[in-house]
């Protein structure tokens, strides 16, 4: 897979999952997140709820039964004439089995409380139930708390306190509450298993509403970014009205972008014919006078004519680059500079390896790239040995490029690398050349928003480190 083609891959992936891809800065993550927070904690408060109703209704229906046991016990027991109690008979076969989960207990007590009979249900057998920890006696209504049963099983419990023919009595009554246990987590497990079903289709329901309703941003985007990358000069999508103003304006600021970089170019271009003018005429003037004022004034336009090509170059460059529309492949540039310099500095016998990307372009004009690279290239071909690598590939840093220069030449201390990008500096003054190449390639790469740096290079020599915005030809 080329670079290219990865790069584009990795941009849609991102776009697709913005919340994942934008963390917290994403508008529609933000939504997302909100949306899921409140429809989850909802759902669990709503399962909760629900869960809790059904235990309560269900334990109220169990008591329900246990209670009626304990009512007929009280309503239908009496004492003898000896003072000996009747227990009457209960018609439910399950309160004679052993050990059925349904029981019955009455327990004789005197005036202090102590325990003066106990009799009890077939199915507790010579078991007993506990009592309730605290019991209101004056109420004489029945009190319901859960007790173990005979089997160590959980019993929902309870019993009241009743004075019958002056003989206090103490009436229990107890059922298994294993299969109402059972119930109510099947029914929590269910509630929940369907709330979890609701909760996923809800939230994808949510990501959904969101993306669809917030595509018209990431058009919007999509569209800026074709705009920065030069494949389009102004938005010509169709939006909603919240965002139609939006894009109104940012047209109407492209468009006086546009104005400002070509009022600047018209500037610059008058500002040019009106001093290279007078200064040809001083040349002209001055002629091949050996005389010392023509010496001067020939020496003095020509610093003048110096001057006036670099600051008018550097105010080119700097409209240019605000004009995100420009593209220049960098293959044909560097095979035609290597070219042309190997022709020029043939007496060395100087080879110029060069590699780049066929799709990589330069986010600027064709001009400026030529002369940076160009005056890059000259100074290795000056000072190389007879070799020099040229290396152009994507950059890691956001929408750039990187240019290597190295050569094999005596290379240059590290100490100076700051101080030949000063106007007029020359590490040899026997050498050739004003001094001003790599100052010009300084301003030319600052002007676009790039950096110049130097380093050792593994041939020897120099290694020129540029960085320069770009992008790739599709």
């Amino acid at each position: 897979m080329k670079e290219a083609d990865l790069a584009s891959a990795l941009h849609n992936l991102k776009r697709f999952f913005p919340a994942l891809s934008h963390g917290r800065g994403s508008l529609a993550g933000r939504l997302i997140r909100l949306a899921a927070i409140w429809f989850i904690v909802s759902l669990i408060l709503i399962s909760a709820g629900l869960t809790a109703f059904f235990n309560y209704a269900s334990v109220t229906r169990f008591q329900a039964g246990i209670n009626d046991i304990v009512r007929n016990l009280y309503t239908h027991t009496e004492f003898d004439a000896d003072g000996r109690i009747r227990i009457p008979e209960l018609y439910n076969i399950r309160t004679d089995d052993i050990y059925s989960g349904l029981y019955w207990q009455i327990i004789e007590l005197d005036n202090d409380d102590r325990v003066i009979g106990v009799h009890k249900s077939g199915s507790l057998v010579e078991r007993s139930l506990d009592g309730p920890k605290k019991l209101d006696k004056m109420s004489g209504q029945a009190e319901f708390y859960n007790g173990i049963g005979p089997r160590r099983q959980p019993l929902r419990q309870t019993a009241v306190y009743l004075r019958i023919q002056n003989h206090n009595l103490l009436f229990i009554a107890g059922e298994d509450r294993s299969q109402l246990d059972r119930n109510v987590g099947q029914f929590a497990l269910i509630t929940g298993g369907a709330l979890i079903v609701l909760a996923l289709g809800s939230l994808v329901a949510i990501y959904l509403q969101v993306r669809i309703g917030l595509r018209p941003l990431f058009a919007l985007t999509d569209e800026l970014h074709d705009i920065r990358k030069g494949k389009t000069t102004r938005l010509h999508g169709t939006y909603p009205a919240e965002i139609a103003p939006v894009t109104e304006e940012v047209n109407k600021l492209l468009e006086y972008g546009q104005d400002v970089v070509e009022r600047q170019r018209t500037h610059v271009g008058n500002l040019a014919h009106a001093l290279k003018t007078p200064l040809s005429v001083l040349l002209a003037t001055a002629g091949d006078n050996p005389d010392p004022l023509a010496d001067t004034i020939r020496k003095q336009s020509a610093l003048m004519k110096e001057q006036v090509d670099h600051h008018l170059r550097r105010a080119r460059a700097a409209a240019r680059a605000q004009n995100m529309g420009e593209r220049t492949p960098v293959e044909p540039v560097l095979d035609e500079l290597a070219v042309t310099l190997e022709q020029v500095f043939r007496d060395k016998d100087v080879t110029i390896d060069w590699r780049a990307p066929e799709n990589l372009a330069f986010r600027g004009e064709k001009q400026d790239f030529q002369e940076i690279a160009g005056n890059l290239l000259e100074n290795a071909c000056i000072w190389c040995k007879g070799k020099i690598r040229v290396t152009a590939s994507l950059s890691d840093e956001a929408q750039g490029m990187t240019l290597l220069i190295e050569d094999n030449g005596p290379g240059m201390p590290p100490e100076r690398y700051g101080e030949v990008l000063k106007r007029g500096a020359r590490l040899d003054e026997s050498a050739p050349g004003s001094g001003l190449g790599l100052s010009i390639v300084d301003e030319l790469v600052r002007a676009y928003g790039g950096k110049l740096s130097f380093d050792r290079s593994s041939l020897g020599g120099l290694k020129c480190v540029v960085i320069l915005p770009a992008n790739f030809i599709s």
